[in-house]
């Protein structure tokens, strides 16, 4: 399987994946690794009809996407791996998937969150997650567009939650 882009956005598919994201990446599959959306069957359909036209589109979980990307059926795809958060892309990771890079575009405010940029908010799972991705050699890109500039998270996680 060829990676062609990760990404937590946990709006998952919408305008900028649609328009943006999935051309930049020049995949043949959007495969969106959450537990939750795994269990959820309405949300399931709709991002499916959500997708770019032509472009398929699998919601797994951690276990099947880590199943799914050392089935040799599926070496030759190209994809895009959507996430709602960065603890499952810890767990992908770690199950041996070899990520390269991870573009960080919308994690919205809410309650036990606090805002680093315009579009992400973190707690304190997430900010260990970043952290921990980075220890595993992650490169990682905030950035909400692709002609926004790539920001260090690490460095607006440190500004505002204090050093590791």
């Amino acid at each position: 399987m060829i990676i062609t882009l990760a990404r937590v956005d946990d709006r998952l598919i919408h305008g900028q994946v649609t328009t943006v994201w999935s051309k930049e990446s020049n995949a043949d599959r959007i495969i969106i690794v959450s537990s939750e959306v795994y269990k959820d069957d309405i949300r399931k359909t709709l991002l499916k009809q959500a997708a770019p036209p032509g472009m398929k589109v699998n919601i797994v979980d951690v276990p099947k996407a880590i199943a799914v990307y050392n089935n040799p059926k599926y070496s030759k795809d190209k994809v895009f791996y959507l996430f709602t958060n960065p603890s499952e892309v810890v767990d992908l990771v770690k199950g041996g998937i070899p990520l390269k890079k991870l573009n960080i575009g919308g994690m919205q405010f809410k309650q036990g969150k606090t805002q680093i940029s315009k579009a992400v908010s973190l707690n304190a799972e997430d900010v260990a997650a970043f952290r921990e991705l980075d220890r595993l050699g992650v490169k990682l890109d905030l950035r909400v567009v692709k002609t926004d500039p790539s920001t260090d998270i690490l460095a607006k996680i440190d500004e505002t939650f204090g050093k590791d």
